[in-house]
This record gives C-alpha cells, sequence and structure tokens, in this order.
C-alpha cells in the first residue's frame, strides 16, 4: 500500500466525507488514491472558498472539515481559511503537497516553508517524511482539532513520500471526555449567583453546542436569569425567550449596554477572547463569572473573579440542579432595558424605501426564513444590523464571523450549509465587495445543483470602511468601486439573476427564489445613508433609562 493510499484509509476511518480543494501535480497520488474511496472529491474555483467550506463543514458538525491544496500559491491561500478556522474555533484538516525531499530536481522552484508559514495560525502542523507515520499522524492530528477549544491542523505530504510504499496501520478514533469543574468552584459560583443582587447571563461562542444549549436554556428556564449573546453566541438560546434582553452586536453604547452596566453579576459562558467585547470591565466594577472550557485569558478589560474550567453543558447542569431563585434577584430594570432596545431596534424595520434600509432588509429576510433555515453572512456593515435585528432560534443557523471577520466566506460557508442540510433553505447575504472575493464559488454552486439563494446588498463601496471613516470625521475618499451586472454574471454560470426595483419586489423575488430550486442571485441596492446617525452619533447621546 503507498503511503497516499493509506492517507485516505485514514480519513475514511475518522469519518470524512469530504474534501475541498484545487490538487496539483504535487497531490497526483493523493488524488489517485481518492478515486476508488467513499470520500467526495469537491473542486473549488478557488483554495479559498474549499477552505471557508472545511472550517463551515467543522462548524456546524463538530468534526474536521478537510481542505486540499498543491504546495507554493495553493498553500498560501489557504492562510486566511486557516486563521478563520483557528480564531473561528472551528475544526480543520489542512493537506498540503511538496516536492520531493529525498531528491528534487526543480531546486526551490515553488519552494515554501509551509509548516511554518501555518504554524501560528495553527494547532498543529507537520510534514510527513516516512509513510508508515501517516495514520499516527493523522490521528493525532483529528484529535487536537477538535480539542477544546477547536481548530486547524495541517498536514503536508510530499510528492515522493506519498508514492512509497507504506506499512497498512490505522489507529482507533475515541472519543474524548472533557474534564468537570471541581467541586469547590461550583460552590464558590453558587454563592456568588445567589448573593448577588441583579445577576445576568452572558451566552458568548463556546456555548454554541447543542449539550451547552440544551443546558443553559434549562438554567434559565428554572432560575429566571435574564440573559443576552455575543455575535457568535446567537441562537444558543432561542431569542423569542421571555428572558432574552438583545444581542452584544457593539463593544459598549448599545442600547443593551445599560443593562449590563447596572449588573451587578455577570456570568459569563462560553466567553472567547477572540471576540470583540461585549462589555468592558472595570476596577472594582461589576463582578464577572467565567464558565468556559478553559480559563480565561486575561486583558485590561476582562479580568474576571472566579474561573469554572470544565465542561461547560456540566457545569451548567449542575449550578441549575444546586440553584432556586433567590427572593431579592429584582431584574425589573433589564425587562425596562429589553422594552427599550425592542423599540429602538424597531426603527426602520418595516421602512419601504428604496434602495432598501438595511434594517427593513433584516426584517423582510426574517420573515421568508423557517425556524430551522441557515443565513450565512459575510462581512460588512450589514453584519451589525443582522446581529442585532436578526432573532436566531436555534444554535448556528445565523452563521456569522466575529473572530477573524474575513471578506468572502459568505458564499463558500452558505454551500457547505447547504450540501450538509439539504432539507432545510439556505441563504448567503454578502456585501458586493466580499461577493466579488470569492465569487467564482457560484459555480462551484451551480455544479454540485444547490438549491441555494444569494443576497448581494449593493452600495457600490466598501461600506463597513466608509461608516469608520465617517465616525472618524475623515474626508469621503478611497472606498468606492464600480460592480459587473450581477444579473448577467449569475447567469454567465447558469445561475438566475435578480435586481428588484422596490422594496415589495425584494419580498416577492425572495420568496420565489426560495421555492424555485438552483442557484438564484438576487442584487438589490442598500441605503447606508442613516448608519452614521444611528449608530454614531444617535448612540453617542444616548441616555439609559431610570
Amino acid at each position: 500500500m503507498k503511503t497516499s493510499d493509506l492517507l485516505v484509509k485514514a480519513l475514511e476511518n475518522e469519518g470524512v466525507e469530504y474534501i475541498f480543494g484545487i490538487p496539483g501535480e504535487e497531490n497526483l497520488d493523493l488524488l489517485d488514491s481518492l478515486q476508488h474511496s467513499s470520500i467526495k472529491l469537491i473542486v473549488t474555483r478557488h483554495e479559498q472558498g474549499a477552505g471557508f467550506m472545511a472550517a463551515t463543514y467543522g462548524r456546524l458538525t463538530g468534526k474536521p472539515g478537510v481542505c486540499l491544496s498543491t504546495l507554493g500559491p495553493g498553500a498560501t491561500n489557504l492562510v486566511t481559511p486557516a486563521a478563520y478556522a483557528q480564531l473561528g474555533g472551528m475544526p480543520m484538516l489542512i493537506i498540503t503537497g511538496q516536492k520531493p525531499i529525498k531528491a528534487s530536481k526543480q531546486a526551490l522552484f515553488q519552494i515554501v516553508d509551509v509548516v511554518n508559514m501555518l504554524r501560528p495560525i495553527t494547532k498543529y502542523t507537520k510534514q510527513v517524511v516516512h509513510g508508515s507515520t501517516i495514520g499516527a499522524i493523522v490521528r493525532e492530528a483529528f484529535r487536537v482539532a477538535v480539542q477544546e477549544r477547536p481548530g486547524a491542523v495541517h498536514i503536508e505530504l510530499p510528492e515522493d513520500i506519498a508514492a512509497e510504499e507504506a506499512s497498512d496501520r490505522v489507529y482507533v478514533v475515541e472519543n474524548i471526555r472533557r474534564a468537570d469543574a471541581d467541586n469547590t468552584t461550583i460552590r464558590e459560583a453558587l454563592e456568588k449567583i445567589e448573593n448577588a443582587s441583579m445577576p445576568l447571563l452572558l451566552i458568548g461562542a463556546g456555548a454554541n453546542r447543542k449539550r451547552a444549549s440544551k443546558a443553559l436554556t434549562r438554567f434559565v428556564e428554572k432560575t429566571g436569569i435574564p440573559f443576552f449573546n455575543t455575535q457568535l453566541g446567537k441562537g444558543v438560546i432561542d431569542e423569542r425567550h421571555d428572558s432574552y434582553l438583545g444581542t452584544a452586536a457593539l463593544s459598549e453604547s448599545d442600547y443593551l449596554h445599560c443593562a449590563i452596566d447596572r449588573a451587578d453579576l455577570i456570568i459569563n459562558v462560553g466567553h472567547d477572547e477572540v471576540e470583540k467585547p461585549p462589555f468592558f470591565m472595570k476596577e472594582n466594577g461589576t463582578q464577572v463569572i467565567h464558565i468556559n472550557f478553559h480559563a480565561a485569558e486575561v486583558d485590561p478589560v476582562y479580568f474576571p473573579q472566579l474561573d469554572v474550567v470544565g465542561d461547560i453543558a456540566t457545569s451548567i447542569n449542575r449550578l441549575t440542579d444546586a440553584l432556586s431563585p433567590q427572593s431579592h434577584w429584582d431584574f425589573s430594570y433589564f425587562y425596562r432595558v429589553k422594552q427599550e432596545v425592542k423599540k429602538r431596534l424597531g426603527n426602520y424595520s418595516d421602512d419601504e424605501r428604496f434602495p432598501i434600509l438595511p434594517q427593513s432588509a433584516v426584517t423582510t429576510i426574517r420573515d421568508v426564513m423557517g425556524e430551522q433555515d441557515i443565513l450565512a453572512l459575510d462581512n460588512g456593515l450589514f453584519k451589525i444590523w443582522f446581529a442585532r435585528n436578526y432573532p436566531s432560534y436555534d444554535c448556528n443557523t445565523l452563521l456569522l464571523d466575529n473572530a477573524l471577520a474575513t471578506m468572502g466566506a459568505g458564499l463558500p460557508s452558505a454551500m457547505m450549509a447547504k450540501l450538509i442540510y439539504p432539507d432545510r433553505n439556505v441563504m448567503a447575504v454578502c456585501g458586493d465587495g466580499g461577493f466579488m472575493m470569492n465569487s467564482q464559488e457560484m459555480e462551484t454552486a451551480v455544479r454540485l445543483n444547490l438549491d441555494l439563494v444569494v443576497v448581494i446588498l449593493n452600495d457600490n463601496a466598501y461600506g463597513m470602511i466608509k461608516w469608520k471613516q465617517q465616525g472618524m470625521g475623515f474626508t469621503d475618499f478611497g472606498l468606492n468601486f464600480s460592480n459587473p451586472d450581477f444579473v448577467k454574471y449569475a447567469e454567465s454560470y447558469g445561475a438566475h439573476g435578480h435586481r428588484p426595483s422596490s422594496y415589495n419586489e425584494f419580498e416577492e423575488v425572495l420568496k420565489a427564489a426560495l421555492t424555485a430550486g438552483g442557484v438564484h442571485l438576487i442584487d438589490v441596492a442598500v441605503d447606508y445613508s442613516l448608519n452614521h446617525a444611528i449608530l454614531n452619533e444617535g448612540l453617542k447621546q444616548k441616555l439609559c433609562i431610570l
């Protein structure tokens, strides 16, 4: 058995379903081995698309997604997806090719030290130097990728090693049992919660797991403690719950922060330091309990007074079992803030002007999407509006990135979601800038016969940076561009293109596209002119209710 055959066997042993990527000549032995495998190779049009699909597979399944590239430029194109997975806590395996390492006639042509290049942005990176080690290397890579905190791993398979004979050995896949918090720490957490007057629950990225979701829902229903979430914690508890206050889409000064500032204890579950901080701690201010798989990383704005380190679901269940609602808890102020947040976020939500406002775009899209349907966001100014205004009803039904926050990931993420959940409606929402960074994957989506809707919020500019530029008092400069005819562009790939010219037509086109089948691109003009007044000037003048 040659090494590439053994690699495929080891990947099958790990339950790999797909490999996404663009092979090169250094991968030809591996490509040959994959022909006879149950693993489906999906060829993309750029390595970034492959990497984003693999990372999203990891995000949605909890199992490492696998992507493939050749050496040199192919591998460098996977740097951004590696960082995307690493910062986003998504398990992913990158496999790259390399020139022969025992004897090569091409000197340093295309040679990049890929192992060391990826070392700062992966949890594990290894070059295979002998075929018989491949089984152990694959098992270790998968173990490390899923171990909390999940992330990216990398294996480099040189061309000559791929072709050499190897001993046939793969390793048993064992489930990892996460450690539990100790009893003393649980008791300390209980005392802090019971003694607080206005405790508040915060749900972050690390709690975006099914077991944690069930445990946290039970915690809220038994104790009645109100909760809010970060962008990556959306949907962990159904946001229609009476105890939901809102999403911390901005670091400070949003209406929700009136409640955060008044709390005397924040139970911070699943906080991930890679996210923008949902609040800033102050010396001698609000107490914080950090509940997570790992201890808090202390910095000037986050220094919790108690770490509860262990399996999140188990920690929360133990707290729930021991806690009872306390007569001195007072949540009345939190619920007054909730009504204020609801009123403020409702402004312009049904405004019918065109070009469409982001607030009304969010409302329209939420109205046409079902409870379990999946919305994948690219990165741009619209992400703030979706984080604040789009209620999520379950884990990972709103896919957004508040870690690396890279543009270009929205379309590949939606494609992956549709492959995993073919019976759900899936929609990608992109800005025109982000869409064009991986727009070539429209061909991949059409080739895979996906039923997919892609909405482009078109403002002919890098809108997020224009908003920041305006907020800092700078002149409008350097951020405008022109776009192709997106309708014709979609049609050139065999997709369906639409350009609604009114608010009502946008809603009609959305509904029709979701039921028609095939890939549909909707190019809709967006009006961001109110962002500065609302998110900059308005929030600066905010006064918290008494």
